[in-house]
C-alpha cells in the first residue's frame, strides 16, 4: 500500500504541533531514542532543533552585522521549468515544491529575496548536513595555500593510524576530491550501508541493543576497507570528509569547531554555531554543522568576492577550478551533466561559474560569481538524496542568476 506523503503546507511543523506544550503530548514529541529526527514529517521540526537532540561543540563566533537587505518581492514571480517537466513554476511555488525552511538570495552583497517557513527563522541554527563538507574543503585549501598541507602527500604521512585502512595508500588530493577507492556505500535508504553503520558508530542514530561495533569516529574510519583503484572516479562518500578533517586537525592540533572559529567565524564576524559530536566529543565534519542561514550566506558572499582577505586567493582559485568532469558520477546525478567535484565542492562549470555546497534534504549554498549571486537554502524534503530537489533547484538557481544579471 502506497503511503501519501504530506505536502509542504500540510507537513508544516507548527500546524502539526510538534513539541508544543509543557510538556508536549506524547504523540507530538520528537525524541532521539526512537529515531524521530530521521522520520518525516518530524524532520521538519527536528532539522531546526538538532542542538536540542544531540551533543554538540560550540563554534564561537564574533557576531557582526547581517547582510544588508534590499528586498524585491517581485522576484518571487521568476519563472522556470523543472527538469523533466513541461509545467513552469515560479520561485514562490518552487519553495513549497522543495519543502524549503528558509531561503536567502544575495545579489551584489544585498539580500534581495528572503523567505522563512515552519519553525525556521533568522536566528535558527539549522542542521546543514553535507554543506559542512565544503567548510572542511575550504579549511584544507587554506592550509594548502599556506604551504602547510601537501595534496600529493599520502594520507598516512599525516595520519599513520589509517595505514591499514582503505585510505592507507591514497593521497590527500584523492581524499579532497573523493576519488578514493574504499569499501563504503552512501545509500541513505539502506540502514546496513556504510553510511548507516557510520551513523550508528558516531551516535547519529539509536544503537541496537546487541551492537558491538565502533562507538566513535576515529575507530570507524580506521576500519574502512579498500575496493578498487584510487583516482579512477569520483564516488561521493562522507567518510572522506572526516578523514580530511582528521588531517586538518592533525596539522593544526585544533578541533574542527575551533578551526572554524579561528579561520572563518571570527574573521567574518559570524554568529555562534554548533557542530554535532560523537560519544567522545569528536566533531562530525562530514555533516554536523548547525548555523544561521545569514551566516551561511555571508560565508558564500566572502567566497564570491574572492576571499576578502580571509581565504587566500590561491585557495579560492583551487576551489573554483573544480575537479575532473570525466570522472564525475553522472549515473547517480543525471541532472548534473557536465559537473565535477573537487576540494569538497560541487561545480557546475556553467555559464554563471556556479559552484555549490550541498546537503541531504535540500541544504544548499550556491555561489555564482559571474552573476554576482549567492543563494543559501535550508530545507526538510522528505527524500534525503538531492535527486528529490535537483530537478527543481538547479534550474531555479540558474533562472535566478539570469534574472538578476539581466
Amino acid at each position: 500500500m502506497t503511503q501519501t506523503v504530506l505536502d509542504a503546507i500540510a507537513s508544516d511543523p507548527r500546524k502539526l504541533g510538534w513539541m508544543q506544550g509543557f510538556p508536549p503530548p506524547p504523540e507530538r514529541q520528537v525524541v532521539w531514542h526512537r529515531g524521530d529526527h530521521g522520520c518525516f514529517p518530524q524532520t521538519r521540526w527536528a532539522f531546526s532543533h538538532f542542538r536540542e537532540l544531540f551533543p554538540t561543540a560550540r563554534v564561537a563566533g564574533a557576531p557582526g552585522a547581517d547582510l544588508p537587505r534590499a528586498i524585491d518581492p517581485a522576484l518571487g514571480a521568476i519563472r522556470f521549468t523543472p527538469v523533466g517537466s513541461d509545467t513552469p513554476l515560479t520561485l514562490d511555488q518552487a519553495l513549497l515544491e522543495t519543502y524549503t525552511d528558509g531561503l536567502l538570495v544575495v545579489h551584489k552583497g544585498h539580500v534581495v529575496y528572503e523567505r522563512w517557513f515552519g519553525v525556521t527563522g533568522p536566528d535558527t541554527r539549522h542542521i546543514a548536513f553535507s554543506v559542512t563538507k565544503s567548510f572542511v574543503g575550504t579549511l584544507a585549501a587554506m592550509l594548502v595555500a599556506q604551504g602547510m598541507l601537501d595534496p600529493a602527500a599520502p594520507v598516512v604521512h599525516y595520519v599513520p593510524e589509517l595505514a591499514r585502512s582503505g585510505f592507507g595508500n591514497a593521497t590527500v588530493a584523492q581524499v579532497m576530491d573523493m576519488t578514493t577507492a574504499i569499501d563504503f556505500s552512501e545509500d541513505y535508504t539502506d540502514p546496513h550501508s556504510g553510511i548507516g553503520a557510520y551513523s550508528t558508530a558516531i551516535g547519529f542514530v539509536p544503537t541496537p541493543p546487541d551492537y558491538r561495533g565502533p562507538r566513535d569516529m576515529w575507530s570507524f574510519l580506521t576500519g574502512i576497507g579498500a575496493h578498487g583503484t584510487h583516482g579512477a572516479a569520483f564516488t561521493y562518500r562522507t567518510c572522506n570528509t572526516d578523514v580530511l578533517n582528521w588531517i586538518v586537525t592533525r596539522i593544526t592540533n585544533t578541533s574542527f569547531a575551533d578551526n572554524l572559529a579561528r579561520y572563518l567565524w571570527q574573521p567574518l564576524g559570524l554568529g555562534d554555531a554548533d557542530v554535532l559530536v560523537d560519544g567522545i566529543g569528536t566533531p562530525f565534519a562530514g555533516g554536523g554543522l548547525c548555523l544561521r542561514l545569514d551566516d551561511l550566506a555571508r560565508f558564500g558572499e566572502m567566497l564570491r568576492r574572492g576571499g576578502q582577505g580571509v581565504v587566500p586567493a590561491a585557495a579560492i582559485s583551487a576551489i573554483r577550478a573544480g575537479g575532473a568532469p570525466d570522472r564525475f558520477d553522472t549515473a547517480h546525478y543525471p541532472v548534473l551533466t557536465g559537473w565535477s567535484y573537487g576540494s569538497q565542492w560541487w561545480h557546475s562549470h556553467g555559464r554563471d561559474g556556479g559552484y555549490s555546497a550541498r546537503g541531504i534534504h535540500g541544504q544548499a549554498l550556491w555561489i555564482a560569481p559571474e552573476a554576482d549571486v549567492v543563494i543559501a537554502r535550508f530545507g526538510s524534503h522528505p527524500v534525503a538524496g538531492n535527486a528529490g530537489n535537483d530537478p527543481v533547484s538547479i534550474p531555479l538557481y540558474h533562472a535566478i542568476g539570469q534574472a538578476l544579471s539581466a
